[in-house]
């Protein structure tokens, strides 16, 4: 495990646990809070987020567990920012939406500041000939295969920044439109209906993206809730791909 401050990260923790000590009671109604005391709140969710991140050196780089939680709370600060209070207050479940949302965008923000100091990983060849001697029992590359396309963050960081991270791809890109016409076929076979228009709209693999609400609104998904369920949805349906495409389906286009 790489070395970081451990006095620093102690004293960060009790700075955190005296500031949500003083933080007003809520009773289920987060809209009582101010931006500031939303994000104060949420801090101990970044760490438990954070906490789930691999600090080896092969999966995060250089990044040590307190840059791990810089670029959480980073994310937090963004998501409490885009929190729509009207929608929050008509939940009837209010700390599962705030969570919801906000876990998202800090999971996201972890990924982007781990993918952007860290170089491009080749798979080398030898273990490509081993996974195709698994007969389809390896599910790893299925999973990197769809994580890669289907879980990759919406908001993608701007391609101007970390130059001195980013090793030069020479490898030939993706034909996009084979790409989307061979998912969909896909897609088709193991996907029911919405768990298919929720992958195929998100990601406008034959139109354009909609947002999760849009989506909702599309499949007549009602409630308040709607967006996380259209959300709930989109990881459903990319396990069940993993969980049932045999590797060798996926293999020729990593």
């Amino acid at each position: 495990m790489k070395k970081y401050s451990i006095q620093n990260y102690i004293k960060w923790k009790n700075d955190i646990e005296k500031s949500i000590l003083r933080l007003p009671e809520v009773d289920g109604d987060y809209t009582k809070l101010n931006r500031d005391q939303i994000i104060t709140m949420f801090c101990p969710l970044v760490e438990n987020l954070a906490r789930k991140f691999s600090t080896s050196q092969q999966a995060s780089g250089v990044l040590t567990i307190l840059d791990l939680l810089q670029e959480g709370h980073a994310g937090l600060i963004q998501a409490v920012d885009r929190l729509d209070m009207a929608v929050l207050k008509e939940s009837e479940d209010q700390e599962k939406t705030i969570k919801s949302f906000l876990s998202k965008r800090i999971k996201g923000a972890i990924r982007r500041g781990v993918d952007s100091n860290r170089g491009d990983i080749r798979i080398p060849e030898h273990k490509l000939n081993e996974i195709r001697r698994n007969f389809g029992k390896n599910k790893k590359m299925v999973e990197m295969f769809f994580n890669s396309i289907f879980l990759s963050i919406d908001e993608k960081p701007n391609q101007d920044e970390n130059m001195a991270y980013q090793i030069p791809d020479k490898s030939e890109p993706y034909n996009m439109q084979l790409l989307n016409i061979y998912l969909m076929g896909i897609l088709k076979k193991h996907l029911d209906y919405k768990e298919y228009e929720v992958l195929r709209m998100s990601y406008g693999l034959d139109c354009d993206k909609h947002d999760a609400k849009s989506i909702a609104a599309i499949l007549n998904i009602e409630g308040n809730s709607a967006y996380v369920r259209v959300s709930q949805l989109k990881k459903q349906a990319v396990q069940k791909l993993i969980d049932n495409v045999d590797h060798s389906q996926v293999l020729d286009y990593l």
